[in-house]
């Protein structure tokens, strides 16, 4: 996954949005962790990896993808509020948890570390849990990157429209 690309992509989208909506002095990494968490949540539900009570199925990997390239726009988008867009590695030493719903619990519990410290070392454990849950969830790192591409237009396209 080309990281510095994203990067590029994800500061347009945040000036374009925080200019739009008069933003510019604003602290927003309280918003961008709980709205990380909310996205975290809804991707999921669309797994249904906790619903052990239900018989239904997952939703479409399509869903399920556009879900997790959510969560990738607000990893990146906290990672520029804190400055790290320089780095070439966002790599942890992390082993995947024992199932894809303790990757998820795992998941919040590093969110809100990162929530507490702002360090680069617990960006980089939250941006390393990620991939490893999309790893989880059978996503390559090009079609993760594919994916995030094609949902920074609609982000775009969303803002125009009045979103």
């Amino acid at each position: 996954m080309n990281t510095e690309k994203l990067f590029i992509m994800q500061r347009g989208l945040d000036a374009h949005i925080e200019s739009n909506h008069n933003l510019g002095e604003e602290d927003l990494f309280d918003r961008k962790v709980l709205a990380l968490l909310v996205e975290l949540g809804e991707l999921a539900n669309e797994t249904r990896c906790f619903k052990f009570w239900s018989l239904k199925p997952s939703a479409p990997k399509e869903t399920i993808l556009e879900e997790y390239v959510d969560g990738v726009h607000f990893i990146l988008s906290l990672g520029i509020e804190c400055g790290y867009t320089n780095e070439s590695d966002y790599s942890a030493s992390l082993k995947k948890q024992e199932s894809v719903t303790e990757q998820f619990i795992y998941m919040f519990e590093v969110i809100n570390q990162f929530k507490k410290t702002r360090s680069l070392e617990d960006f980089r454990i939250v941006f390393q849990a990620y991939i490893h849950l999309g790893e989880y969830l059978g996503f390559q790192a090009t079609e993760t990157e594919r994916a995030y591409i094609k949902k920074n237009e609609v982000n775009y396209k969303r803002q125009q429209d009045g979103y």
